[in-house]
């Protein structure tokens, strides 16, 4: 099985968006968090979940209404290596 790894970059706009949110609502940040880590939590067991991402060679899976991650699948990783708004412009 493969191991989930964040990149710097997707660390850091996973958290800014929990923050932003937490400072609104602490609730729906604890809400959204467990929800997002039930979703990444498939990711090992079945990395081909997300949709065909718009960039070569990557992946992206829609873990909440408003957030997409996007991946990709190594040989023994998982590697996060974007999380976006889902108004993001991507690309």
């Amino acid at each position: 099985m493969r191991n989930l790894r964040w990149e710097a970059e997707a660390a850091r706009q996973y958290q800014d968006a929990l923050a932003y949110i937490g400072a609104l609502n602490p609730a729906a940040a604890e809400s959204l968090e467990s929800d997002i880590a039930n979703k990444l939590a498939l990711l090992p067991r079945f990395p081909e979940l997300g949709r065909k991402g718009r960039v070569r060679r990557t992946r992206e899976l829609v873990v909440h209404p408003n957030y997409v991650v996007i991946y990709t699948v190594r040989r023994t990783n998982i590697d996060v290596i974007r999380f976006l708004h889902a108004r993001q412009q991507y690309p």
